[in-house]
Parts: C-alpha cells; structure tokens; sequence
C-alpha cells in the first residue's frame, strides 16, 4: 500500500511540477515505487523484468536531467519555454519512458515477466506523466509525427506472430500510443478521453484474462465462464482494435476527425491503414475461438457475483458507443 501511494504521488508530482527538475524528480518517485512492486517471489522471472526496467527508466532518465541542464543553461526559459536543442532530447526521453516505438525495446521483455496486476499500471498509469510532459514540450509536429508513424507500424506488424497474450496487449499498446500522440497534437481533451476509454477496455481485459490465469492464446478457450462472459471477453478485443460500433471505434473516429480539421491528411492514412492490420490480429483470435464446439453454459445471470459484475463492466463499455454519440451531438 505504501508503495502504491508512491507511485501515485510520483505521478502526480510530475504532472503538477512547475519546474522540469520538479518533474524529474516526480519520475524519479514513480520509478522507485514501482520496482518494489514488480519483486515477487513466486515469479522466477519478475528479477530479471524489474532489473530490464530499472535500467532503461534509469538510462531515459538521464537522458532527461542532461537536457534540463542543456535547457537552464541555454537561456532562462520558464517550464513552458524550451530551447530548440533541448527539446527534441527531453521529447525522446519522456519517448523511451512511456515505451513509445523506435524506443520500445525494453517494453515486451518487461512486461512478459511481470504479472497482469502490474501489467495495468505499466500499460496505462506510467503513461499519464510522461504524456502530459510531453504536451508541455513538444519539439515539433515533425519530430512526434515520426514516432506516431514507427509506433503504429511496430505495433500492428509485430502483433501478427505473437501467441503470448502479454505480448499481444504490448504491441497493441504501442499501436495505441501513436493513436494517443496524435490526439495530443491537438487537445490535451481529446487525449484525455482517448486514454481514460483505452485504460477501461485494457482493464476489462486483463482483468478476465488474470482471473483464468491465462497468458497464452492456446489457453483462451479454458476460460471458466458462460459463452456470454466468453463474448463479451471477444468483443472487447475488437473493440480495443477500433472496429465499429464498439467504443473504441470513437475515439479513433474523434482524433481523425481532429485531425482532418486541422489540415492533417497524410498521417489519418497512415494510422487507418496500419490499424486494419492490428484488427485483423484480433478478428483471428476472435473467430478461431468463438466457432470452436465447447459445452459450456448459456445463462447470462451467473450466480456468481465477480462474473457478473464483469458481465455488467463489459457491456457498459460496449454499449457506450450510443452515449458518446449523443454527447457528441449535444455539444
């Protein structure tokens, strides 16, 4: 608990510091709480994970605190002030921390040694801070859009070979990182709404998959639960691709429109085009398990109470597409 309160703080530290040694040392806190937590006893691999993180966290921290010194002794700039020879080191920094490709090396072999439990915080939560950072200092539309491209061709292109469910929501990961980048090109808003929607369907996932204890998509089909859990499971999966009408088609659907508005044609082709690959990832998963013959149960109520609050997270979320259609409309 104290340790989950750390990381909290961390974060929070950095994303409210209003000055980039503030922020420093906000990662800093973060970092150190974490690998405390990645250390388990009973997984012969978390040393080996924890030791991978510590040290590329250490290394794209360093990279950070040397461009700070560049930036201070450049010119006095506030925290919103950076100099043209700062910027693009502090951009690749804040990169390599959230795991953003060409700068991902580090991210499959981590999070392939951890349990799921830390893979929701590494996937999600270690993202906020150097996001937020990186909208305060973005070098130039140039130098994100480079990574936006390398990141969503990594993440679909890799995600074709993978059996390893880790894995697969790793790269998935990166896919959506080029989609978050760009919806921080244009409003930290739509960023925002993108990254809560993503961190609910990743959540909703892990979360089934960490109470079967499966990590491998040969073990998909033993989860303990009606067909209706099963797809439900399958549903959020396509959802997390961006196919219609699932939730996770709008907020790919509201960064291109954004995008589009703000005369930016060349990169919306790009990320459509590299998604159908990631989705056609998933659409595989999805039909070889659904169509396989299994004598399983076919009530939707369960009487168990975890299943159906699972149950009720799971069709929330797939059903919020008509909700944010009508908010949209509202506003």
């Amino acid at each position: 608990m104290l340790f989950s309160f750390c990381l909290i703080m961390g974060t929070l530290i950095s994303i409210s510091a209003t000055s980039w040694f503030t922020a420093w040392i906000g990662l800093e806190v973060n970092l150190l709480s974490l690998m405390p937590l990645m250390k388990s006893f009973k997984n012969k691999f978390s040393a080996e994970a924890t030791l991978k993180y510590f040290m590329t966290q250490a290394m794209a921290s360093a990279i950070l605190i040397f461009s700070i010194v560049l930036i201070s002794n450049f010119k006095n700039s506030s925290f919103f002030e950076i100099s043209s020879l700062g910027a693009p080191l502090l951009n690749s920094a804040l990169l390599m921390k959230m795991g953003a490709a060409p700068l991902h090396f580090w991210l499959p072999e981590v999070v392939s040694g951890i349990s799921w439990y830390l893979n929701i915080i590494i996937l999600t939560w270690q993202k906020i801070a150097p996001m937020i950072l990186l909208f305060y200092c973005s070098a130039s539309n140039l130098f994100l859009s480079i990574f936006i491209i390398i990141s969503s061709i990594v993440g679909s292109l890799e995600s074709l070979n993978q059996t390893c469910l880790r894995k697969l929501l790793v790269y998935s990961s990166i896919n959506h990182i080029s989609w978050m980048l760009s919806a921080l090109l244009n409003s930290m808003n739509s960023w925002m709404i993108y990254f809560v929607i993503y961190s609910f369907i990743n959540l909703s996932i892990i979360f089934i998959l960490n109470l079967n204890k499966i990590y491998f998509l040969s073990q998909i089909n033993q989860i303990s639960a009606n067909k209706t859990i099963k797809l439900l499971f399958m549903m959020n999966f396509l959802s997390l691709g961006g196919l219609p009408p699932f939730i996770g088609f709008f907020i790919k659907w509201m960064t291109l429109n954004e995008m589009i508005l703000n005369k930016m044609f060349f990169l919306p082709i790009i990320l459509i085009s590299l998604t159908l690959i990631a989705l056609f990832t998933y659409s595989r998963i999805t039909f070889s398990s659904l169509t396989l013959s299994i004598s399983q149960n076919l009530n939707f109520l369960s009487n168990n109470k975890t299943m159906f609050t699972l149950s009720f997270f799971s069709y929330f979320l797939l059903s919020s597409m008509i909700l944010c259609l009508s908010i949209t409309n509202i506003i």
